[in-house]
């Protein structure tokens, strides 16, 4: 009694406040969080009691505000109630039984039916791509959504711009969506929006953090789709965002560092799930939903693709592309070609990859040589060893690209494109769109695109990883620590 009476005050207020914080992690933390995300948190909590409580509390709820949640469930409850007017066209016969389950969980999970008589058509050329949207932009009659998680006018997309500036000077609605941070940080954030206020154009920010405007929740959840619909007839998805190759960073310029990316565009019955998903994302931002917008009204498109739309993200209960992903990689009996820039698995991922090449399936992945996020880079590379033993083809596309593109094919018929990385962030932090497509005409513009990148990429062996100092190897696993947090 007489050691607490001599102790300083300010030593049992710090020491209760320790105890206090470490027995609350106990109760908060763990609760449906999974096991190494928990773990971590914990560790963080228990090593660093206040620096690890206050980052808890900044970044430790992955989930978005619960108003927003509540919007989504009304969205998706209206995308159920609407679902025999999206569910058009004729599907393809013979599908796999596998694969009428994975479109049953897709559908139960992110609302959106399989859809039939679609058109879908890779675009692998940048520049290319900025002059496909922008001549479909230019042949609106009735309106354009264009949503981007980077959404730039710089030189590389003026015509993109002047496309939109066109439109609006005919009258027809143009409406915006770009990330709010992501697009803070980037130069010729002011610009562009002083060019969308000239031009008329309607835009909201995207998930917006404005705390004195009661605008707020974690700061790293972000809106990441890529999307751009004209008249509900043609829709526009995959990773390319609307900016330089560069994405107009000294950094980046200094390195030489050029994106590589690919869009597809879309025709037929699917146009309008995708239309469904920028419409949730507006009424998340704007409270109302643009009149005048028929998704019930659709006609065939130029081809025979069955066609589904995965969004994903925080506002949903379930982890919607992680799901899609498992269940293509445990379908798959002859090959699985995966291409993400940022792979992070988690370890049902991890697991569903190395049991596939146990089970005889050739699974190759295709990564950047070179990284632009040195965390994500860093724990990206400790996963490597233990692919190439489970017999991973890895291949690194070369420096100073950045391979941005995020595809998956499954055997000969199967492919998936569209905004969202395999990693932890795509998984639970960041709201994306997945097209899920059924057809070996598409799976073949995937083949072509896959041997491309395979032609100027560089197999990487366990000979040569086993050489790597073991500087990198320490630096490789603390970032993978890190990616834990969530």
């Amino acid at each position: 009694m007489d050691v607490i009476l001599a102790t300083p005050w300010w030593i049992l207020v710090l020491t209760v406040i320790d105890i206090t914080i470490r027995i609350g992690a106990i109760i908060v933390i763990p609760p449906n969080r999974r096991p190494t995300a928990g773990m971590a948190w914990m560790l963080a909590v228990f090593f660093f009691p206040i620096a690890g409580a206050l980052l808890f509390l900044l970044i430790g709820n992955p989930r978005l505000p619960r108003h927003r949640r509540r919007r989504q469930e009304q969205i998706n409850r209206y995308i159920h109630a609407a679902r025999d007017q999206l569910e058009r066209g004729s599907l393809r016969p013979n599908e796999p039984a596998w694969f009428t389950s994975l479109v049953r969980m897709n559908r139960e999970l992110g609302a959106m039916p399989l859809t039939g008589d679609n058109g879908v058509r890779l675009i692998s050329d940048y520049q290319g791509s900025l002059a496909e949207m922008a001549a479909a932009i230019r042949e609106a009659r009735e309106y354009v959504h264009v949503e981007f998680f980077i959404f730039k006018s710089d030189d590389s997309t003026d015509d993109f711009f002047r496309a939109l500036e066109e439109v609006r000077a005919r009258g027809i609605p143009v409406r915006v969506l770009l990330d709010h941070w992501a697009n803070l940080v980037k130069p010729f954030h002011r610009r562009t929006l002083k060019r969308l206020d000239a031009m008329g154009a309607e835009w909201r920010f995207a998930l917006p953090i404005r705390p004195l405007k009661g605008q707020w929740q974690r700061p790293d959840l972000r809106n990441h789709r890529k999307i751009v619909v004209v008249d509900g007839d043609v829709a526009f998805l995959g990773s390319q965002n609307i900016t330089d190759r560069s994405y107009n960073l000294k950094a980046n310029i200094r390195r030489g560092l050029q994106w590589v990316d690919v869009m597809v565009r879309l025709d037929g019955p699917i146009v309008s799930s995708v239309n469904a998903v920028f419409l949730s994302d507006w009424f998340s931002e704007a409270d109302s939903v643009p009149e005048g917008i028929d998704l019930k009204c659709m006609e065939a498109g130029t081809g025979d693709l069955d066609c589904q739309v995965v969004p994903s993200g925080p506002g949903f209960e379930f982890e919607n592309n992680l799901r899609l992903f498992l269940g293509l990689l445990y379908a798959a009996q002859r090959k699985i070609i995966m291409i993400s820039p940022y792979f992070v698995p988690d370890e049902a991922l991890l697991l569903a990859i190395t049991a596939a090449t146990k089970r005889g399936v050739h699974v190759e992945l295709f990564v950047s040589e070179e990284g632009d996020q040195a965390v994500v880079y860093h724990a990206q590379r400790s996963y490597y060893e233990a692919l190439l033993r489970a017999g991973v083809q890895i291949r690194l596309y070369p420096k100073p690209y950045i391979l941005h593109t995020k595809g998956l094919t499954i055997d000969d018929e199967i492919a998936v494109i569209g905004s969202s990385n395999m990693d932890m962030r795509s998984f639970g932090l960041n709201l994306e769109i997945s097209l899920l497509v059924r057809g070996e005409e598409f799976v073949q513009q995937m083949r072509q695109l896959e041997a491309q990148y395979r032609e100027l990429s560089r197999e990487l062996t366990l000979e040569e990883w086993l050489q790597q100092p073991l500087r990198s190897t320490v630096l490789d696993n603390l970032a993978r620590l890190t990616s834990a947090l969530q």
